[in-house]
């Protein structure tokens, strides 16, 4: 029957490569110094705002500091992955997370991405995309090699799985 090989919604086994947390930590950073270097120099230019900027200015660093030291590591715990014959398992998410499956007769392309921080931490994003309306499941934060290697797998088992007549 059909329904026995049914897959199934279940907890991913594989955790994100290590150097992901150094990765989010320097995203969280990097978000963090743009808005607070801007009000910085302008509280410095512009002296009868100069409160009203540098005040913002502090509570953006002191939160992004406490953001850029608290979730990465939490991300870390919460991401998962894993590839079977079947499909392909993925949860994200801090505070809301979500779980996703695309079955690989459902795969129409898989995609790698390395941007330049990335690039950085050796790390590389795969994107499985499918023809569901929540869009494509991204796989953050693998090591680069076991990404190419991961797109590859992917690709044989896509074309070797027969499409879904549903």
């Amino acid at each position: 029957m059909a329904g026995e090989n049914a897959v199934r919604l279940r907890p991913p086994e594989n955790a994100v490569d290590r150097r992901a947390v150094g990765w989010w930590r320097a995203q969280c950073l990097l978000a963090t110094a743009v808005p607070v270097t801007v009000l910085g120099v302008l509280g410095a230019l512009i002296a009868p705002a100069r409160f009203w900027l540098l005040l913002p200015a502090a509570v953006l660093a002191a939160a992004g500091l406490a953001c850029t030291a608290f979730f990465p590591a939490w991300w870390y715990r919460v991401h998962r992955w894993e590839v079977t014959d079947e499909a392909v398992y993925v949860r994200t998410g801090a505070l809301w997370q979500e779980s996703r499956i695309a079955p690989m007769s459902r795969i129409q392309t898989v995609d790698t991405v390395r941007g330049p921080l990335e690039q950085l931490f050796r790390l590389a994003t795969v994107t499985v995309t499918t023809a569901s309306s929540k869009g494509a499941l991204r796989v953050e934060g693998l090591d680069h090699e076991l990404a190419a290697d991961l797109a590859e797998r992917l690709t044989a088992l896509t074309r070797a799985t027969p499409g879904d007549a549903t």
